[in-house]
């Protein structure tokens, strides 16, 4: 990783690394920067980024390659077809290998590019929110933020 950008957003800042054709990482973790500089690439992850939050982005479009086993590589590659706004659960996202639901959801805590592999959209089967490695608060206002922005030019009746 050579590059890198940092952006601040509602929830933390985000720290954007990539390589000259990759986006590798976005986290919201510290990390040391020094002697990283931006190129094309994280500035338009970052403009991406800023897009999402501001509810006018659904679908992230910029390289993305994260080290991991063909596995893991398999579970992040599903992760991409869950729909924004929407959640699934642990149960139904591994519905395809039942027996490797713990394998899957380690695979999805690994996952090293935040909201646009969107691991914050798999829940607990009993429709909880469990385990996100930028922390609770951060999957729930993703989640409430994507439903939100998907209701976009709906009424919505609250009684």
């Amino acid at each position: 990783m050579n590059y890198a950008s940092v952006i601040a957003s509602p929830i933390g800042k985000l720290t954007i690394l990539a390589d000259d054709d990759f986006v590798c990482a976005i986290t919201f973790s510290a990390m040391k920067n020094d002697g990283l500089t931006e190129n094309e690439l994280t500035r338009n992850v970052a403009h991406q980024l800023k897009n999402y939050f501001n509810g006018n982005l659904k679908k992230f479009d910029f390289p993305i390659k994260q080290k991991g086993t063909d596995f893991q590589q398999q579970v992040w590659q599903n992760l991409l077809n869950i729909p924004y706004g929407e959640t699934v659960s642990y149960a139904k996202f591994s519905a395809h290998h039942p027996l490797a639901i713990r394998a899957i959801a380690a695979a999805n805590g690994k996952n090293n590019i935040a909201i646009a592999v969107p691991c914050h959209r798999v829940i607990g089967s009993n429709g909880k929110l469990v385990g996100y490695a930028g922390g609770l608060w951060r999957k729930q206002w993703l989640l409430e933020h994507e439903r939100e922005m998907a209701q976009r030019g709906q009424t919505t009746i609250k009684f």
